[in-house]
């Protein structure tokens, strides 16, 4: 039995996102793809989502004391 690591409790949830999606957020924060910070393609949560090179990762992270928070990677 394989084991997701989205389902630990640790791991923050992490979506790839469309094209559309991509575009709509570097024209909103006006900077190019190699402006993001890099996630590699070999990183295990990154095979398990399915995200490849050149693709942008949404991580929304939720705790009890900051609220909510959003960061992006580009896969490299």
């Amino acid at each position: 039995m394989k084991i997701k690591l989205q389902d630990h409790i640790l791991v923050p949830k992490h979506e790839v996102l469309s094209k559309e999606e991509a575009e709509e957020l570097l024209k909103a924060l006006g900077i190019s793809r190699e402006n993001l910070p890099k996630m590699k393609a070999d990183d295990p949560i990154a095979k398990e989502i399915g995200a490849k090179k050149g693709d942008i990762v949404r991580i929304t992270r939720e705790d009890e004391f900051t609220g909510k928070s959003v960061v992006y990677r580009l896969v490299v």
